[in-house]
């Protein structure tokens, strides 16, 4: 994708910098985060026969799954800002023969989705991105037809999250780094269960439920210590400090194992984990 509009950078950074990344880990990611995902799932309840928008589909994990619910008598479009990711998605569509399972590189924010074409909006962390959350939603709520579905899975905030809040103390105590504004775009956007109902609400979704879900994960799904450091200093914002600050690696790897030590089990680095299963209609 061209890098251009007011997603940008995003576009950017998920072409050019993680996209490949997650396409290495895709496994590893898709086994920790699974439970997510099938939460989300069964508060959609997709069925036979329906049309499912996936946003921010990744390597297309869950839309395969969704696209096993609908049948062949039903479709998913994957959309997704990433073209490795995308790239990798349709291999597996390919080899699992879901051929109504459908790939598009777009922003979601502004793609010109085909009005009242949905039956449902889906989506496991790909929604916390966007330069103007509300807007988005409005693009996307357009695409639903009447009465059409929304369910999603996004993170809480930061200090609910040890799995991800941990190894970032961590790598800041050697490398220092300023934490995002509020509500800016990146994996904690939606913790606040307030701003989320809100955003939905100004782009026109009706009947907004949060609900909690807290399950322990097992970061970078399973592995010992030294696997499971090698994976969050790879991904994520520890990626872009290490790549700021290159002189400190050994140390911020230092850190961050000795932070991780204690969370050690024989099933990997297991830790507290919390998000947001959100659903709407249109």
């Amino acid at each position: 994708m061209d890098a251009s509009g007011p997603n940008a950078e995003q576009i950017t950074y998920w072409n050019e910098k993680t996209g490949p990344k997650w396409v290495r880990e895709q496994a590893r990611l898709d086994k920790m985060i699974a439970p997510f995902g099938a939460e989300a799932m069964a508060a959609l309840a997709p069925r036979a026969g329906e049309q499912i928008i996936d946003v921010g589909c990744g390597c297309g994990e869950t839309s395969l799954e969704l696209g096993r619910r609908v049948t062949a008598s039903g479709g998913v479009h994957g959309v997704d800002i990433s073209q490795p990711m995308l790239a990798r998605a349709r291999e597996r569509a390919a080899a699992d023969g879901l051929a109504h399972v459908r790939f598009v590189p777009a922003d979601a924010q502004t793609h010109a989705f085909t009005c009242d074409s949905a039956d449902a909006i889906f989506s496991r962390f790909g929604v916390m991105f966007f330069s103007e959350p509300a807007v988005a939603f409005a693009n996307l709520r357009q695409a639903l037809r009447s009465n059409g579905r929304l369910a999603f899975v996004c993170w809480q905030t930061a200090p609910a999250n040890p799995w991800m809040a941990v190894p970032m103390m961590a790598a800041a105590s050697v490398a220092p780094k300023p934490p995002p504004p509020p509500g800016a775009p990146g994996p904690f956007a939606f913790g606040d269960r307030t701003r989320v109902e809100s955003i939905l609400s100004q782009a026109g979704f009706r009947d907004v439920g949060v609900a909690s879900f807290t399950p322990k994960v097992t970061v970078g799904g399973g592995g010992d210590l030294d696997a499971t450091v090698d994976f969050v200093l790879q991904l994520g914002a520890l990626s872009a400090v290490l790549e700021e600050t290159p002189e400190a690696v050994a140390r911020v790897r230092a850190a961050v194992m000795e932070a991780l030590t204690p969370y050690a089990t024989v099933e990997g680095v297991v830790m507290e984990s919390a998000a947001w299963i959100v659903t709407a209609r249109a």
